[in-house]
């Protein structure tokens, strides 16, 4: 079973739609306590850092996500997931979870791109991931204004093209991982990345 939490800041439809296409036993979670009985997390997240890592303080969530991580149960975070790991936002105040090391900044200045960035961008692995396939370069969409920049580079599995720079698309860490770019809405591609996560969980 995997549970999909539900903090009040996810598109948690989308993603519940692509895991039934993946036939995935899914729940959403509303309370920590509900997630014991599950074999993974999935993180998923839009919209903006404070009021998302608010929500995650007051429900309950953070210290339990941070149990979970520890416990090293699988978890997959989605977009404003992946920077919820990190340390710290520009983009706000509230420290962030902590499970990653490094700090989420705008997206660099680039005089041809527009911001935010939204559309899609082909992946260039950097680091072994159980969600990606070595040698290929599949097409992800994304939709965001801030990237994560990583304190150890090791933890960082992808990277997509923003203007003339590369910025990380993907990060992971043993059963830790997550992801930029919405696999959910990346067509067959995004399909078959959550395809590996779930082969990785089980």
């Amino acid at each position: 079973m995997i549970g999909v939490v539900d903090y009040g800041m996810g598109n948690l439809h989308s993603v519940e739609k692509a895991l039934q296409r993946l036939q995935a036993s899914a729940i959403r979670l509303s309370n920590p306590s509900q997630a014991e009985d599950c074999q993974a997390l999935l993180l998923p997240g839009v919209g903006a850092f404070d009021p998302a890592m608010q929500k995650l303080n007051s429900s309950g969530w953070s210290p339990a996500l941070k149990d979970w991580a520890a416990a090293q149960r699988p978890l997959l975070g989605i977009c404003l997931g992946l920077q919820l790991l990190f340390d710290s936002s520009a983009e706000g105040e509230e420290p962030g979870l902590g499970l990653m090391p490094g700090r989420v900044e705008p997206l660099p200045e680039q005089t041809q791109e527009r911001c935010p960035h939204m559309g899609w961008a082909p992946l260039t692995p950097t680091h072994p991931s159980p969600l990606l396939t070595a040698g290929e370069q599949p097409w992800m969409y994304f939709v965001h204004s801030f990237a994560a920049v990583a304190t150890d580079p090791a933890t960082v599995t992808a990277t997509a093209p923003y203007g003339s720079q590369a910025v990380v698309a993907a990060v992971g860490r043993g059963s830790l991982q997550a992801t930029q770019f919405h696999p959910e809405k990346s067509g067959l591609c995004g399909l078959a990345l959550l395809q590996r996560w779930l082969n990785s969980v089980h």
